[in-house]
C-alpha cells in the first residue's frame, strides 16, 4: 500500500512539474486597446502627418493587418459592442444586446486566461457590466467607465479594483495635483461639472494614468504565473485634449485634409444628429476640420508617448522577451471625412477600419504586413491558439495565427458591416457596397406608408481607400451592384441580421430594404 501511495505521489509530482514548465514557458500577453483610433491614425499604417514613433516601432517588430475591421454597432456608442466583441470573440449579431452586459455563458478574454494559469489584470476603460468585469480579472489598477463620466481626460472619475466587484458610484474619485505638485486622490463633489474644462495644470491625463499603472505592474510582477494584461486607453476619444507641448506639434493651419474631407455629408445617412456630430458646427469648413484633425493628432501623439513607456517597462523588466503585444483600435473616426465628425457610420476610416498589430520578441516575421480581411473579434481565438489555450465554444471568431505564420493568406473572403437600422455594407474583392435606409420617420399618412429614403454607394476600395468616388450610378457597374446586393442579403441571412427589432430599434433595416 505504501509503495502504491509513493507511486501516486511521484506521478503527481511529475505531472505538477510538467504543468509548471508548460505554464512557465507560456508567453505573457498585453492587449492594448485604444478608443476611436482609426487605421490612418497610425503614421506607419496610413502615412498621414500624425507622429506615432512607438506604435510604428510595434509595427516594425511585428505583423500588422492592413484590413482590420469593426463589424459594426447597433448603438451610437460603438465602443460598447466593439469591446464586447473583443472580450468574447463573438460578432455583433451574437452579442447579448449591445454588449453592455456580457452573460456568464460568454467567456471573456480575461476569464479564459485567468482559468488557464494566467494572472489576469485590467488597467483603464471598462464598458460592460460589473459582474463580467469582476469575473474576468484577478486584479486591476485604476479603472474608468463604470457610470460617472465628466467628459474630461484631465478630470476622469476612476475606481480602484474592488475584490468584491461592487465598484459603487460613491467610490469614484479624481486624481489632482496638490500644492506641492504631487498627485492625490479626492472624492467627486457637486461642483465637479461636466467638461471639458481640465488642463495639465489640474491633474494627470488618462493616458498618463493608465500607462503609469501598467508600467508599475509590469516592473513589480514577480509571480511564476504568466500575466495577461488588458490595457484599455480612453484616448484618442473626445474631448481631444492633450498637454500643450503636443498641441504645439500640430498648428491647425498647416494640417493637410484627407481626400474624403467634405463640408457636409451629401445625404441623410439616418443618424446625422447625435453627440459626436455636435462636436463641430455645420458646415465643416476647412478651418473647422483642420482644428479637429490637429487636436486628434495631438492626443494620438501624446497617447503614443505613453504606450512607449509601457513598452520600455516590458524591456526593463525582462518580460519583453516572452510577451506577445497586441495593439488595436476599437473603431474608426471621421474627424471631417465625408462631412462627419463621429464613428456612427460604416465608411472605412470614418467608422470601421482599425489598426491591428501583433508584436514583440515572439513574432519572427518582423515588419511584415498582411492583407487578410479580419475583425477585432478574431483577436481572442488568435491568442488562444498562440498560447495553446483551449478555445471555449462561445468563441466564434477565427484564429489569425495561420495568416501570421503564412500558412494561409486569408480566413474569410468578405466583410459585412452594420450600423443600427440605417446602414449595411458588404466588402468583397476590390469593391465595397454601402446601402442606406432612412426609415426612422416611417408613419402612415392618408393610408400610405412613408418609408423615408434609400441610397446606394459603390466604391473600388482598392483604388479609392478614402471612399471618394461613388460608382453605383454608372451603367458599367450595374451588374456589380446587382451581384453584391444579392450576396449581401445572403450574408445577412447567414449572420442573423434579419430581425426587425434588434435591441429596441423601432424599425429594422431589412424590413424596408
Amino acid at each position: 500500500m505504501k509503495a502504491f501511495t509513493k507511486r501516486i505521489i511521484l506521478l503527481a509530482l511529475i505531472a505538477y512539474s510538467i504543468s509548471s514548465i508548460a505554464q512557465k514557458n507560456k508567453p505573457n500577453i498585453v492587449v492594448i486597446y485604444t478608443d476611436d483610433h482609426r487605421f490612418s491614425g497610425v503614421h506607419a499604417l496610413g502615412g498621414m502627418a500624425v507622429q506615432t514613433p512607438n506604435i510604428d516601432s510595434l509595427i516594425a517588430n511585428g505583423v500588422s493587418f492592413s484590413n482590420g475591421y469593426l463589424m459594426g454597432s447597433f448603438s451610437g456608442a460603438t465602443c460598447v459592442p466593439s469591446r464586447a466583441m473583443l472580450m468574447t470573440g463573438r460578432n455583433v449579431f451574437e452579442l447579448q444586446g449591445q454588449g453592455n452586459t456580457i452573460p456568464s455563458e460568454h467567456k471573456t478574454m480575461g476569464e479564459i486566461f485567468k482559468e488557464n494559469g494566467y494572472h489576469s489584470q485590467i488597467v483603464g476603460k471598462w464598458h460592460q457590466d460589473n459582474a463580467s468585469l469582476h469575473r474576468s480579472f484577478n486584479d486591476g489598477e485604476k479603472i474608468m467607465g463604470l457610470g460617472v463620466y465628466l467628459t474630461d481626460h484631465f478630470r476622469m472619475p476612476l475606481w480602484d479594483w474592488d475584490k468584491k466587484g461592487k465598484f459603487a458610484k460613491e467610490d469614484a474619485y479624481l486624481l489632482t495635483y496638490n500644492e506641492e505638485g504631487k498627485t492625490v486622490k479626492r472624492p467627486l463633489n457637486k461642483n465637479d461639472k461636466r467638461g471639458p474644462t481640465g488642463t495639465e495644470e489640474d491633474g494627470p491625463h488618462t493616458s498618463e494614468i493608465f500607462a503609469e499603472d501598467a508600467s508599475k505592474f509590469i516592473k513589480k510582477y514577480k509571480k511564476k504565473k504568466p500575466f495577461f494584461m488588458y490595457l484599455a486607453f480612453h484616448a484618442p476619444h473626445d474631448p481631444r485634449q492633450a498637454p500643450q507641448e503636443y498641441r504645439d506639434l500640430y498648428p491647425p493651419e498647416k494640417i493637410e485634409l484627407p481626400p474624403s474631407y467634405l463640408a457636409q455629408h451629401p445625404f441623410d445617412n439616418g443618424h446625422m444628429v447625435l453627440r459626436d456630430e455636435e462636436l463641430a458646427a455645420w458646415p465643416r469648413t476647412p478651418k473647422i476640420a483642420q482644428q479637429q484633425l490637429a487636436d486628434y493628432y495631438a492626443i494620438i501623439t501624446h497617447l503614443d508617448a505613453q504606450i512607449g513607456k509601457v513598452i520600455a517597462a516590458l524591456k526593463e523588466s525582462g518580460a519583453y522577451e516572452n510577451t506577445l503585444i497586441v495593439f488595436a483600435g476599437d473603431s474608426g473616426l471621421a474627424v471631417g471625412n465625408h462631412g462627419l465628425m463621429g464613428k456612427q457610420n460604416i465608411y472605412d476610416e470614418d467608422g470601421v477600419h482599425i489598426p491591428l498589430i501583433f508584436s514583440g520578441n515572439l513574432i519572427t516575421d518582423k515588419g511584415s504586413k498582411r492583407d487578410a480581411l479580419v475583425y477585432n473579434f478574431d483577436i481572442l481565438p488568435t491568442l488562444c491558439e498562440f498560447t495553446n489555450t483551449l478555445k471555449p465554444a462561445s468563441v466564434t471568431g477565427k484564429s489569425l495565427l495561420p495568416v501570421i505564420n503564412k500558412e494561409t493568406k486569408s480566413v474569410r473572403d468578405y466583410t459585412f458591416h452594420a450600423y443600427k437600422q440605417f446602414q449595411r455594407a458588404y466588402r468583397k474583392g476590390n469593391y465595397k457596397l454601402i446601402e442606406y435606409v432612412r426609415a426612422k420617420d416611417f408613419h402612415k399618412k392618408n393610408g400610405e406608408s412613408i418609408r423615408g429614403s434609400r441610397v446606394t454607394q459603390l466604391f473600388n476600395i482598392t483604388k479609392d481607400p478614402w471612399e471618394v468616388y461613388d460608382l453605383s450610378f454608372f451603367p458599367e457597374y450595374a451588374e456589380t451592384v446587382k451581384v453584391m446586393r444579392k450576396e449581401m442579403k445572403e450574408k445577412a441571412q447567414e449572420l442573423g441580421d434579419k430581425k426587425a427589432n434588434i435591441e429596441g430599434e423601432k424599425y429594422g433595416f431589412w424590413e424596408f430594404y
